[in-house]
């Protein structure tokens, strides 16, 4: 099964003060390894760039240079794919949820338009918000 991972794995593996870094870096090397086709969607992406490098939400925020880095090793992996939104994403983001989602819950609606639209099944995310989704499962490596 394809899969996919939000965010706050991406944040929490980097974040060496988190709780959670521990988990979610084994998970993110493990998914790094392959060979599994892994997806990374851009709003993951972007997010992980928002919060990572902001001083106002991590203690030890990384420079810009440190953050791209992050993320530029694993967009280098043979079996890491980056889609975006093809043609039909509207109505699919609508169906999705998207017709409902206001505030925090636009970039939720997102990821998991994109990820019904490329046939992605799994998500690793902390956010129990991804569960009013249908099609999608769910799993919380921290749990």
């Amino acid at each position: 099964m394809s899969q996919t991972v939000d965010a706050n794995m991406l944040v929490y593996a980097v974040n060496e003060d988190a709780d959670e870094h521990g988990p979610a870096l084994a998970l993110l090397e493990r998914l790094g390894q392959g060979p599994e086709i892994v997806y990374l969607f851009w709003p993951a992406i972007m997010g992980f760039l928002r919060i990572a490098t902001h001083p106002g939400i991590l203690p030890n925020p990384l420079s810009i240079t440190d953050a791209v880095q992050t993320i530029g090793d694993l967009l280098r992996r043979p079996h890491v794919r980056t889609p975006g939104e093809s043609p039909g994403f509207w109505e699919l983001y609508l169906d999705t949820g998207g017709a409902r989602a206001r505030a925090n819950d636009v970039p939720d609606a997102h990821l998991a338009g994109l990820m019904r639209q490329h046939g992605v099944g799994l998500i690793h995310t902390r956010d129990r918000g991804f569960r009013r989704f249908t099609g999608i499962e769910i799993r919380d490596p921290l749990a």
